[in-house]
């Protein structure tokens, strides 16, 4: 029989407690939106291109000007959640094809573990399937059953898709194409981008700009001022076209986007529930970060 040594116990016993270890269960880097504030965060070349490749120490993040630590930093992608949703009002009639077309080239940018709905606004919101899907083609499908009206019901549309998105664990997006101004709504821009700040939701905004015919004569659209403030302030991004642009590329655009985002963290310093301003910067020479321009910081038991 064989003897074991000194040594060969004090080895046993070592891999004994590596595997106690890893049967243990982790704890938590951190829990979104309590304990890590997580940003998403786009970086861009004086030329509009999207920089790969930046570090960790790249990056700088103020919260209400003052620094914080990094404490999470990913360079990889993060499944999204998205509601597509598409002006359908009597404005875009001629152009509709060339609307599902834009859309399309955005849904079969989506990867597998992307999920999403597509919607329309006018005079009424409308949003398919009833649940948030990963299917690309039926997602594509969906676009066919989207119905026409006539005001710009665009506060209330993506209002809606910020609701549609409540529950949702992970990065959620709401992408939305409009011709115009808003012409109707219940709900007023202000609440719009508070329902976004408290849910955490980036909106993307295309504006279009064009003419059309609209019974009486030959008029110019315009994109509704606010759509810049809402890609703004959520981190998102706004484009504004005219009737001569593709839309495919900003659609493609849009897709690439999403897909090469930094995520970085930090733990906040100071917990009062309220309203903070944020800054990311990057440090490189010539780059430039985009993300949301503010959060609302957890609250601490007792306060």
């Amino acid at each position: 029989m064989a003897t074991r040594t000194p040594l060969t116990i004090l080895l046993a016993i070592s891999l004994l407690a590596v595997v106690a270890a890893a049967q243990q269960p982790q704890t938590p880097i951190f829990r979104s939106g309590t304990e890590i504030v997580d940003l998403y965060v786009t970086a861009t070349d004086e030329n509009g291109r999207l920089v790969p490749n930046l570090v960790q120490e790249d990056f700088i993040i103020l919260d209400d000007e003052k620094a914080q630590e990094i404490v999470l930093f990913e360079n990889e992608v993060r499944p999204i959640t998205v509601v597509v949703m598409l002006d359908t009002s009597a404005s875009m009639t001629a152009s509709l094809d060339l609307l599902m077309a834009g859309a399309e080239q955005f849904l079969i940018r989506m990867l597998p573990d992307d999920r999403g709905k597509v919607g329309a606004f006018n005079d009424k919101i409308q949003m398919l399937p009833a649940r948030f899907i990963g299917d690309r083609d039926a997602l594509i499908a969906q676009l066919d059953h989207l119905q026409f009206g006539n005001p710009t019901r665009l506060y209330d549309a993506i209002g809606a898709s910020i609701d549609e998105l409540q529950g949702v664990e992970g990065r959620k997006v709401v992408l939305v194409f409009t011709d115009g101004a808003d012409t109707q709504h219940a709900i007023g821009w202000r609440d719009v981008l508070d329902k976004a700040r408290a849910a955490e939701v980036m909106i993307y905004t295309i504006g279009l700009e064009m003419n059309y015919f609209n019974g009486v004569r030959q008029v110019r659209s315009q994109p509704d001022k606010r759509l810049k403030t809402f890609a703004e302030e959520t981190g998102g991004g706004y484009f504004e076209l005219k009737d001569s642009d593709e839309l495919g590329p900003t659609f493609t655009r849009v897709a690439q986007e999403l897909h090469s985002q930094y995520v970085v963290g930090f733990a906040p310093s100071v917990r009062d529930g309220k309203v903070h301003e944020l800054d990311v910067q990057v440090t490189q020479e010539g780059t430039t970060a985009r993300a949301r321009r503010s959060y609302v910081a957890p609250l601490d038991s007792g306060q």
